[in-house]
């Protein structure tokens, strides 16, 4: 009776399960797409003529295969949900570290940019010309960006709309003081060569100022990262030489508040010490 019993309540499961299953894998593919779509539209503002779709399927199979691993590795359920969760994590993660390395790229090409815009400004071109001679001459992803003004001001795009939209696709900060003191001297009239040219100044100046603050505090940086990691890491390192340690903790009302309190402080000291530690100007 009691085999008929377990095998009844395991092909309600079973088919309970194989009923859900359809509904699931509908709602993953359109999971996948929206993400799909999202990944597109990332990598068409960078410009990446490859297909996306490997980066798309990891979207779908890292999730699992991080999480199975957490779970054979640790034989914890927690663990097996921190996998899935960062498997859910990498993809977004290099997405964005590929949009700051090309945002870092255009900074880097910027002051070149500018000195060639200001020659060629001095040689007798107009500034949409001079533009075109920074597409022509510099690589990418300047000359990405700076032609796809051009191309937007050949098709009837205001060049003042061409060069906000510039700026609100790399989002950087001297960006945005050049564009904002292009778009002011082209209203009032004034001296564009004179401008790009102090405006060159005030950049090298920022950067060197930038660079001797990171250089000063880099060991409170690095102390910071160590001092929040190391607990993470010496629990991580006490589970794999005992599973049971912790075990204590989750048996009370008292151990597992103890636990939550320690998570939020733990969180609460990392964003202090990314504030303490960095500067802005």
């Amino acid at each position: 009776m009691f085999l008929v019993i377990v095998f009844l309540i395991l092909s309600s499961v079973i088919l309970i399960a194989y009923s859900l299953l359809p509904y699931f894998l509908d709602k993953m593919k359109v999971w996948q797409d929206r993400q799909e779509r999202v990944v597109n539209r990332e990598m068409d503002k960078m410009f990446y003529d490859k297909n996306p779709k490997g980066l798309t399927r990891l979207y779908f199979i890292l999730p699992f295969i991080l999480g199975a691993a957490g779970y054979f590795i640790f034989q914890n359920i927690i663990f097996s949900g921190l996998g899935f969760a960062v498997g859910i994590a990498i993809p977004n993660f290099m997405i964005k570290m590929r949009v700051a390395k090309r945002k870092a790229q255009f900074g880097d090409q910027l002051l070149d940019a500018i000195n060639l815009i200001s020659s060629s400004l001095k040689g007798g071109l107009s500034l949409l010309q001079a533009i075109e001679v920074v597409v022509e001459e510099m690589p990418p992803p300047v000359s990405q960006e700076l032609g796809l003004v051009v191309r937007e001001n050949k098709m009837g795009v205001a060049f003042e709309e061409s060069l906000d939209n510039l700026k609100k696709r790399m989002d950087i900060e001297e960006l945005g003081l050049i564009v904002n003191s292009i778009l002011v001297a082209r209203e009032t009239g004034g001296d564009l060569t004179k401008v790009l040219s102090r405006l060159s100044t005030t950049i090298r100046d920022n950067r060197k100022l930038k660079e001797n603050i990171k250089t000063l505090t880099l060991q409170g940086r690095m102390q910071g990262a160590i001092m929040s990691f190391l607990p993470i890491l010496f629990v991580i390192w006490v589970v794999s030489v005992n599973k049971g340690h912790f075990d204590v903790m989750f048996q009370n009302d008292l151990g597992r508040m103890l636990l939550v309190i320690a998570v939020v402080l733990q969180v609460v000291g990392m964003i202090l010490i990314r504030k303490f530690s960095t500067i802005t100007l």
